[in-house]
């Protein structure tokens, strides 16, 4: 059975705080880990996923994960209190990156360590590239590729790539339903047991 609202592990794990009676919403088969940090005026929707160290910080303006998007661990999201930050439905934010009261479109993905900055709109099926600069007011047309400091286009994206980006994002959908059931605190093991099984993602590609 998922965990009702009240009960979900962020709360439990002291995560998730009110600011000034706004409190974060975080959908009942979202999974947001409990060293995640969760402050305001932030909605989590379904199917969701917050990965540890994550932070959602709904201090200033409204923050919203949408329907099957993922935010990867380490992440900083912020806003201010005339722009809605969104990420918009399965959209895939990865490690460590800064996203700053503005729009990720839908099926897009940041990648790692990027950042994106304030009033920027990332198209839908779009890509940052890994440690890219996404500057103030930039526009990210859909279906491309932007690289470097400040992000530039590099190229359209293939059908091919659009599915090798969605597919990492059902990745970690399915993460999310995993994780309510399956991630549990646990003591260390000494050493490797006899025959160790591996998690399976024989389904997916890597």
């Amino acid at each position: 059975m998922n965990p009702t609202q009240d009960s979900h592990p962020a709360a439990i794990a002291g995560g998730v705080y009110s600011f000034e009676g706004v409190t974060p919403v975080i959908h009942p088969t979202a999974y947001v880990h409990p060293r995640a940090v969760l402050i305001g005026d932030v909605i989590v929707q379904a199917d969701c996923y917050v990965g540890p160290g994550a932070v959602m910080r709904g201090d200033f303006g409204r923050i919203v994960l949408e329907r099957g998007a993922n935010l990867q661990d380490n992440c900083v999201v912020h806003s201010r209190g005339d722009i809605d930050c969104v990420m918009e439905e399965d959209s895939h934010i990865g490690h460590g990156a800064v996203i700053h009261a503005c729009r990720i479109g839908r099926d897009s993905l940041v990648g790692m360590n990027a950042v994106v900055m304030d009033k920027a709109h990332v198209g839908e099926q779009a890509i940052v590239a890994a440690m890219s600069f996404v500057k103030i007011g930039a526009v990210v047309a859909p279906r491309t590729l932007v690289a470097g400091i400040p992000a530039r286009l590099v190229r359209q994206l293939s059908e091919e790539q659009v599915r090798e980006k969605q597919n990492g994002t059902q990745m970690y959908k399915d993460l999310a339903r995993r994780c309510l059931v399956g991630l549990v605190p646990a003591a260390p093991l000494a050493e490797p047991e006899p025959d160790r099984r591996r998690t399976d993602w024989s389904s997916y590609r890597f």
